[in-house]
Formats: C-alpha cells, sequence, structure tokens
C-alpha cells in the first residue's frame, strides 16, 4: 500500500477517542479480527515508529526513570567554534599564503603541546592551524589559542588514542588527503606534519624551487649527501617507501592530482581484519602512478631522516651533525615508548618549556 493511499483513507482519530486500540463499534461483527488486520491500528503504529524516529535523540532517560524532552543547547563559546569554516580558518591563520597543518585528536595533544614549541622557537606558529577531529580537541585548542583550530565534519567520536595498524588509525589517517585537497583548493600552499616530529631548524629553505610537492624518505638506508631529489624507484611491495608524515604541496594542478589518486588508492585497499591498511602505502602507490605528470622534489635525508635512521645509526648522526630539520619519532609504536624515547634525547620539550607553547601546560 502507497504512502498516499494511507493518507487519503479517512482514519480514526486517536486523539478524540478514550479507547483508541478498540475498534469502532461500527467494525464489529461476530467473525474474530486478528490486531494486526486492523489498518487503523497498524497505521497508528506506523505513525508512533516516525513520531519515535524524530524525537529519539532529544529524549533523555533520567535516573528516576521518568521520560523528559530536553532539546541540545551550546554555549556561545561552542556554538562559535562548532560554525567556523576551514575557509575561514585558513583565511585568518595563514600567512604568505601559507598554512602549516597538523590533524590532531584529543589523545595527541601532548604531542601538538611539544611539535607546538619547537615550532615557535622557528618562528613560524602564528601559520599553524590544528585541524581537530573531536570536540574536546576543537575546544580546548581555541580556547587557549582563538582561531587557530577548526574542524571538518564528519566528526569522529572522541576517544583513546589509536594503535598504528587498527581500524581507529586508518580512520583517523584516511581522511588526510581529503583535508588537505579542500586547503589546495581553497588556493593555499600547505606543510602537514604528523605531530610526533620535532623542528630543528626552518625547513622552509629547503622547499627548492617551485615543485608541485615535497616530500622525505622513510628509508633507513643511508644515502649519499648528495642524493637525487626525483622520487625513489619502487621497492619490494612495487611501491616506493616515502613517509606522509611530511608533505608540502602547492596548490597546483599536480599536487591536487597526488591528493585525489591518494583518496582513490585507500578506497581501492581498505582496512581489512587480515590486511590492517594505513595511509601511507596508498600514498605511496598515488605518487607512483603519478610520477610521470606531477614535478615531485624528495627532500634531503641529511635534514629530514626516518626515526629508523635518527635514533638508530649513531655514527650517521655524528656525521651529519648540524644538517638535521626535522626529526620523526616513528620507527617505533606507542605513546609511552615515542614519549621515552623523545626524553632520551632531550626532545621531550613540554616538561620543562611549555610556557613557550601557545597552549601552555596541558595537564
Amino acid at each position: 500500500m502507497s504512502s498516499t493511499s494511507l493518507y487519503q483513507r479517512p482514519l480514526h482519530n486517536p486523539l478524540t477517542d478514550p479507547n483508541p486500540l478498540s475498534p469502532p463499534s461500527s467494525l464489529t461483527s461476530p467473525k474474530p479480527t486478528s490486531f494486526l488486520q486492523s489498518r487503523t491500528t497498524l497505521f497508528l503504529l506506523l505513525s508512533l515508529l516516525v513520531i519515535l524516529g524524530v524525537f529519539y535523540p532529544y529524549i533523555q532517560f533520567p535516573q528516576n526513570g521518568l521520560l523528559s524532552y530536553t532539546s541540545k543547547t551550546y554555549s556561545p563559546f561552542e556554538s562559535k567554534w562548532r560554525d567556523y569554516s576551514l575557509s575561514k580558518a585558513a583565511a585568518f591563520v595563514a600567512k604568505n599564503n601559507t598554512l602549516i597543518v597538523c590533524i590532531v585528536s584529543e589523545a595527541y595533544l601532548p604531542f601538538l603541546n611539544n611539535w607546538l614549541i619547537s615550532i615557535v622557537r622557528q618562528k613560524h606558529h602564528e601559520k599553524v592551524l590544528v585541524i581537530a577531529e573531536d570536540y574536546p580537541t576543537l575546544f580546548k585548542v581555541n580556547e587557549r589559542w582563538p582561531g587557530h583550530a577548526v574542524i571538518i565534519p564528519p566528526v569522529l567520536e572522541s576517544q583513546a588514542a589509536h594503535k598504528f595498524g587498527s581500524q581507529g588509525f586508518f580512520n583517523f589517517t584516511s581522511r588526510r588527503p581529503r583535508h588537505l585537497l579542500q586547503i589546495l583548493e581553497l588556493g593555499y600552499n600547505v606543510m602537514y606534519n604528523d605531530v610526533d616530529m620535532v623542528w630543528l631548524a626552518d625547513p622552509f629553505p629547503y622547499l627548492e624551487g617551485k615543485h608541485d610537492i615535497y616530500f622525505m624518505d622513510d628509508m633507513a638506508v643511508v644515502k649519499p649527501l648528495n642524493h637525487s631529489h626525483g622520487l625513489p624507484p619502487p621497492g619490494k611491495k612495487g611501491r616506493p617507501y616515502i613517509c606522509s608524515c611530511m608533505i608540502y604541496a602547492r596548490p597546483t594542478n599536480g599536487a591536487k592530482l597526488i591528493m585525489k589518486k591518494w583518496i582513490e588508492e585507500m578506497q581501492i585497499q581498505p582496512w581489512t581484519r587480515a590486511k590492517k591498511s594505513n595511509d601511507q602505502p596508498a600514498f605511496n602507490w598515488a605518487l607512483n602512478k603519478t610520477v610521470a605528470q606531477v614535478d615531485m622534489y624528495l627532500l634531503p635525508q641529511s635534514a629530514f631522516p626516518t626515526g629508523g635512521l635518527y635514533f638508530r645509526n649513531k655514527t650517521w648522526v655524528k656525521e651529519t651533525k648540524g644538517m638535521h630539520v626535522l626529526l620523526h619519532n616513528n620507527y617505533i609504536v606507542g605513546f609511552e615508548k615515542k614519549t621515552k624515547r623523545f626524553r632520551d634525547y632531550g626532545l621531550w620539550l613540554v616538561d620543562e618549556y611549555s610556557s613557550e607553547s601557545p597552549l601552555g601546560r596541558l595537564d
């Protein structure tokens, strides 16, 4: 039966009948009628389901067991930042048409603060835009540093840190190319960093030329100081091993093509229990498949070493002393382990220098 015919049929009004579930006397007959055969009753049940579907989100169940109706309200502060768009945030934060972006959930706030302190020391913090993946992060950053955090729907649930290789980690990182593409479409240059990185020097002088995209190698094998700046050849898995932790892109068709291809590759290879994907292989496939169409630049290993090289090869560190610019605390899994390693190397700055961060001390 169509919805139109249901609404055209004369119906029994439950609001005027004191016994709405009793059939009208004119319809009674000696032959028993099943409850579900009553069209009026069926219609009432369907109507009730529709009403519950509309109002259920606003129904609260207090401890006394009684139903109460409430409408969610937000403070002026919350409403302001909930309505804060990416275009407004980018226009407010960008300097020289450039943004430095990170993507953070609440569990990563200590690493965000550590990363920020290192950027403050290089005097580039004013162009930092924090893309919050949950409302607690959005509110906490904007409370202390107004305008420097934005949220891009749909919003992830606020939850504990995701373990590398988990579905939660994949869901978190898989949004990265979409966010970066949106910024490029707005016409800005964008530098992306993971927040488990530390700046030891200013990276911008290393962004030579006018290439579409710049990135760093994730291989721990030592390269010559004068190594090629082209995309490295594919490895055993058929793709190169570039780190998606640090990316600088200009708003060119080439850079946008890579972001679109990155999104496409993640759709082709989603996370499964058998194959616990993350966004980095998809990024490398995207680079490999667009290398002939895009102007790419591999940053010098001596300045942008992977954690597998810097934290594990003391000889190389001594040979390249004074050359290091950005360090990535990778090749290790877990917040506690990453924090300990930073402390061991004197790079966990929040212990003593939290006052240098625009966020102050986060307890």
